[in-house]
């Protein structure tokens, strides 16, 4: 795992693409030099009301402009106040921090649901193998069109207005979709899901946790999750999600 930095980020872009979801692309050479797949980092908010960082997702990595794409979902206070800022704004952040994707596998099944969809665009870019991609919606969709370059490309919507009408398990069986490695990021109803179907089918599978967090760096235990084994940090059956995760093999923990 990369050592996490807090440093002042330039905000280069920062642009609504649907619905109260936002594309900011940040200049931070340090953390972008070193940023894997499947990583988050820690956004700060510059009202002081607000103390806790909000952790996001990382959507792209470009090393060559030291630059990271962060695709986000307005859900409160903090990601509204970080939908406004414009180019040349600075904020603060700390990353790049958790366990990313490991890269594996000849036929990947790479399946986002909802907010969980942006950390899978940099890994289908990375994975070298061939890809199946599953986006779920609720509805509107976003980033389906930059995913085209990487793989063939399945969506569903629950209310069945692109793609197949249902879940991402839905689309995997109306396609007749199959792989020998799983990689997924969503809700945890979706990946409770995806982990029964990779031990029914026999897939490994890894899965991107997502979860509220507060330090962002293991020292609260705020982010905690059930797992096989004992954690020698709490020496019970805990996982932390931004610290030992987001990213677990789904034989790991329990959803």
């Amino acid at each position: 795992m990369s050592v996490a930095l807090k440093k002042e980020a330039v905000v280069c872009e920062n642009l609504r693409i649907a619905t109260d979801i936002y594309s900011m692309w940040i200049k931070e050479p340090e953390m972008a030099s070193t940023a894997k797949p499947g990583q988050f980092i820690s956004m700060y908010c510059s009202d002081g009301s607000r103390l806790l960082p909000r952790p996001i997702s990382i959507c792209e990595i470009n090393k060559k402009q030291g630059a990271l794409r962060l695709v986000y979902r307005i859900a409160g206070k903090g990601t509204e106040e970080f939908s406004m800022l414009q180019a040349s704004d600075r904020i603060t952040v700390m990353g790049p921090l958790g366990n990313g994707f490991t890269l594996e596998g000849k036929k990947a099944l790479l399946i986002g649901g909802g907010i969980g969809i942006p950390p899978m665009l940099e890994l289908a870019k990375q994975l070298s193998c061939e890809k199946q991609i599953v986006l779920g919606y609720r509805d509107v969709t976003f980033l389906d069109k930059e995913f085209e370059t990487y793989g063939s490309v399945y969506i569903s919507t629950e209310d069945g207005s692109k793609g197949t009408k249902g879940n991402v398990l839905d689309a995997i069986r109306t396609n007749g979709l199959h792989a020998d490695i799983i990689y997924a990021c969503g809700p945890t109803p979706m990946l409770k899901g995806i982990k029964g179907y990779a031990a029914e089918q026999g897939i490994k599978a890894q899965l991107s946790l997502e979860e509220r967090m507060a330090c962002g760096i293991g020292a609260c235990l705020g982010c905690v999750c059930k797992s096989k084994e004992v954690d020698h940090h709490s020496n019970v059956n805990n996982k932390r999600i931004c610290k030992d995760g987001p990213v677990f093999y789904a034989e790991e923990v329990e959803l």
